[in-house]
């Protein structure tokens, strides 16, 4: 009897072993699942298509809502491959073939072989209808192998092939992006949307609802976010253009204007078929005067230089004529109590002398404030020069100051030369952006008999007018005159001026006046100067002309013409010339592959890097660090170096120009990576190794490089490395860093950086440190802390060329900074006036008078993909405008009583009522 009772036993054993100890209702569901499989071979259709009915059906509800691998899919599992057969020998007239497919799509999903694409052969064998019934899980998978599929279609194509024919793929994408989209997924139905090349389909509507947009109200804001920070990693220009193009037409079709204006400012005139004069026309037309005036607001801060000649206030604005009124007379608005309060809180109101940014009172000890009272006296014309220029920084555009405004003229004449050129031109940083009483301050001294003044004074009339479009136009009307004079000086400093004046304004008359210099002057200097004045005024419009000239002239000058340290200009203007414009500028690259002098590789290197500026791209940084890694075959001398070889030591030293393209490839990796964080982070270690093992070149250039990453934004890893790299051994990596510090605290007092410079200023031995140190402090207490040259705003979503080109033009002086800033052309420096903007937010009433709001200030934070409403300010503190943002700064309106004009608060906003707007942001269509 107990050989009977232990076969059964063993035979329940082999049964819960078989059954991997299930619990009743899951064995009866995997049975039930066997025996349909078995069913499925049947001869009988009617007995097939119940099983496969059944099939259907526990898969479906188990799929419905998946959290772990649904039971259906574990226990049919070792059926995969009998399913697959039962339905190759499915006749097609069957009508249960279609289902078949469609449930061995659904199994496919954790049955198939990597790369298979399974999921989609059999869907496409099934019906395309209906898709979420089989869960958002299975769509998502299928979403997926519909990429991977046109992809390798679209390869194969490139190798010559026949099957590219895509046709069934878009069936699909119309069912899974309305989805996608009807279930919040917007990111999957964007991402699916690129892949296949079809993002034009958002704007289109539902299949079977002709009356519903597949992007509407509710989600438009998210879709077009989205997209457009996908822009960020798209390489081909065609798909990156379609997707901006569809971002820009959501965003007018709902009325966004505001957005729509910033999508076109980043398209510019990449879209040949319509020039961004034309779309921006379009726009303005077809809303309201109020969102005009807003729109003029963005278009101003970017220092477009589009007109709009039917309304000629909303012109004023773009002309930036608003800008005086909004940024130096707030402290002193009679009836303002609490501008006035705030004027005196930041300590604005009173002009600043220099010994006011050096504080040389706060020295460590006697000894140390000795000594730094004491080194400038060995340098008299030097230190006078330095306080020159720290005045011009310190009370930019507050129209007062306590050197060169009062009568007298006194400081003036305590310099010399080139320093009374620096100290004329002084004034129109000092009174810039107020045409109007400047040119009147500036004009008697277009009449000295010292040709130095005069040339300061043409240099000033430019930086009074940058950034400004005004009537009278005093620039074109005053300078064109010097710069045919028969002094160099005045020549040199009228060429820089108009650059100045007109940066990015794209101005015909301005290239008439500069073009015969580079084609007819013989002085190398005043070539350098017109070329990247021209490159300035004309940046990102590939303009052939100017490009032909600047090429012309390379290939014709002299090897001893090029040897100076200014002729580096002409490949940084050809540069800027195709700012942002990628691929247009590979033709000019094979011309200057014919020039054999070192200053043609400078500017191969110069043009490849503004062509990709600000766009991430791998490759191109890639290749840069091919070039910072080249090894030099014998000793050269580096500009500013402290190596020299014994047989060297005695000789002048002369500019090497052959090693100086990798000091530009370093600042390029920075240009590329800028504006893009992740990039950006992973470049800081890149330059980590470059600092490690580079050659001199590229040594001296990692300090500028991280500045340009973070131009007036004062992060601390940075800051601390800086700190480091200002007492490095080699004096011009040094010199370098100190003018980075200014650079990364640029306008925003920060009181770290203002601590490390007043500790170089003590223990500094060599004028020129000094020299540079207090240009540094000049930068970082710039305009008194309320403004910035940050090329970036509108919540750094988008990039102004002309700000960034004034940049580039003064990282190159520092490159060879002792022929250039500590040489005779210091007044390059004042081409930093085109970035200027004021970092304030200040918010209007609808007459465009100030209107004190309170706003949240607090850290920016990435909300793209997030679910939900999600904040997007975190560490928030709640401010009465106007307020003071920093680079990485967001703010939001604290009320719900008043709703903006604009998508992004910054800069001047134009606030009212939320009553008074419903439908107030509508475009008419």
């Amino acid at each position: 009897m107990d050989r009977p009772a232990a076969s059964c036993q063993n035979a329940k054993d082999t049964t819960a072993s078989r059954c991997g100890g299930l619990s009743p209702e899951d064995q009866t569901l995997m049975e039930g699942l066997e025996l349909a499989v078995a069913r499925l071979q049947d001869a009988n259709p009617v007995v097939v298509s119940t099983a496969l009915e059944y099939l259907v059906k526990e898969v479906r509800n188990a799929t419905s809502s998946m959290t772990s691998v649904p039971k259906p899919l574990k226990y049919l599992r070792p059926h995969y491959d009998t399913l697959k057969h039962c339905h190759a020998m499915a006749k097609e007239s069957v009508p249960s073939k279609k289902l078949m497919a469609d449930l061995l799509a659904v199994l496919a999903m954790t049955m198939s072989e990597p790369g298979s694409h399974e999921i989609l052969h059999f869907k496409k064998q099934g019906t395309i209808n209906d898709l979420g019934s089989w869960g958002h899980e299975f769509v998502r998978a299928l979403a997926g192998e519909l990429g991977a599929e046109y992809t390798a279609r679209q390869l194969s194509d490139k190798k010559g092939r026949k099957d590219n024919f895509t046709a069934d793929l878009i069936s699909l994408v119309d069912e899974i992006v309305p989805f996608h989209l009807q279930h919040n997924a917007y990111a999957e139905a964007v991402d699916l949307l690129i892949e296949t090349q079809s993002i034009s389909k958002l704007l289109g509507n539902y299949p079977l609802r002709p009356e519903k947009t597949l992007v509407d109200d509710s989600n438009f804001k998210r879709v077009c976010l989205y997209l457009l920070r996908c822009g960020t990693y798209i390489a081909d220009p065609d798909d990156l253009k379609c997707l901006r193009q569809s971002a820009f037409q959501i965003y007018r079709r709902h009325g966004y204007c505001s957005a729509a204006l910033g999508v076109a400012l980043k398209m510019g005139d990449d879209d040949e078929a319509t020039p961004f004069n034309t779309r921006c026309k379009e726009l303005f037309d077809t809303t309201d005067g109020l969102m005009r005036k807003q729109m003029a607001f963005l278009l101003a801060r970017h220092h477009s230089n589009f007109e709009y000649v039917e309304d000629l206030e909303v012109d004023a604005i773009i002309g930036n004529n608003k800008l005086k009124s909004y940024y130096a007379q707030i402290p002193c608005l009679p009836g303002f109590t609490f501008d006035a309060d705030l004027g005196r809180d930041l300590d604005i109101l009173d002009a600043k002398t220099p010994e006011d940014i050096y504080k040389s009172h706060l020295g460590d000890s006697a000894s140390s404030r000795a000594s730094s009272t004491s080194a400038p006296n060995v340098d008299s014309a030097r230190a006078n020069l330095a306080a020159t220029f720290v005045n011009a920084f310190v009370n930019a555009g507050f129209c007062k100051d306590l050197l060169m405004t009062p009568d007298g003229n006194t400081w003036l004449y305590k310099n010399k030369e080139h320093g009374m050129l620096a100290a004329a031109a002084s004034l129109g940083m000092i009174m810039m952006w107020n045409i109007e009483e400047g040119l009147t301050i500036i004009d008697k001294f277009l009449y000295s008999n010292e040709e130095y003044v005069r040339a300061g004074a043409c240099l000033a009339i430019g930086i009074v007018s940058s950034s400004i479009r005004h009537e009278s136009d005093p620039p074109i009307a005053l300078l064109p005159e010097h710069v045919e004079s028969s002094s160099s000086i005045i020549r040199s400093a009228a060429i820089v001026g108009l650059g100045v004046a007109y940066a990015g304004s794209g101005r015909e008359d301005v290239l008439d006046t500069l073009a015969p210099i580079i084609t007819n002057s013989d002085a190398m200097i005043e070539v350098a100067f017109a070329a990247v004045s021209l490159g300035q005024i004309y940046t990102g419009t590939c303009n052939s002309d100017i490009a032909s000239l600047i090429v012309q002239k390379l290939m014709e000058a002299s090897d001893a013409s090029l040897e100076i340290s200014e002729s580096n200009f002409l490949g940084l203007g050809l540069g800027l010339l195709f700012f942002g414009r990628g691929e247009k500028g590979d033709a000019m690259l094979e011309v200057l592959k014919t020039i054999e002098h070192p200053v043609g590789l400078c500017a191969s290197v110069t043009l490849e890097t503004c062509a990709y500026a600000a766009t991430g791209d791998v490759l191109q940084i890639q290749k840069m660090l091919h070039i910072c890694a080249e090894q030099r075959d014998s000793p050269l001398i580096f500009p500013g170096s402290v190596e020299t070889t014994e047989n060297q030591s005695a000789a002048p030293k002369k500019p090497n120009l052959v090693a100086r393209h990798q000091s530009m490839a370093v600042l390029g990796i920075a240009l590329v990576a800028t504006g893009e964080d992740i990039g950006a982070e992973m470049t800081l270690r890149t330059f980590d190794h470059l600092l490690h093992y580079g050659e001199p070149p590229v040594r001296c250039a990692v300090p500028l490089a991280l500045s340009l990453l973070r131009i007036s934004y004062p992060d601390y890893g940075i800051v601390d490395q800086m700190s480091r790299l200002t007492h490095d051994a080699d004096n011009q990596v040094s010199l370098n860093a100190i003018v980075g510090l200014g650079l990364v605290g640029a306008g925003t007092n920060n009181s770290r950086i203002a601590g490390l410079l007043r500790l170089l200023a003590e223990h500094a031995r060599e004028p020129s440190t000094l020299f540079v140190v207090r240009l540094a402090q000049g930068l970082l207490h710039m305009g008194k802390g309320l403004l910035t040259i940050s090329p970036f705003h509108a919540d750094r979503t988008l990039i102004s060329k002309a700000a960034m080109g004034s940049i580039l033009t003064f990282l190159h002086c520092c490159l060879d900074m002792k022929q250039t800033i500590l040489d005779k052309n210091h007044y390059l420096l004042y081409h930093l006036a085109s970035a200027m903007a004021p970092r304030f937010l200040f918010t209007v009433d609808v007459n465009l008078n100030l209107l004190p709001v309170s706003v949240r200030v607090g850290q920016a934070v990435e909300t793209v993909g997030q679910a939900g409403n999600p904040k997007t300010i975190t560490g928030f503190q709640t401010h009465t405008t106007p307020v003071l943002l920093g680079v990485d700064d967001r703010a939001e309106l604290a009320s719900d009583e008043l709703c903006s004009k604009s998508h992004i608060l910054e800069g001047v906003v134009i606030v009212e009522p939320e009553q008074s707007t419903q439908g107030a942001l509508e475009c008419k269509t």
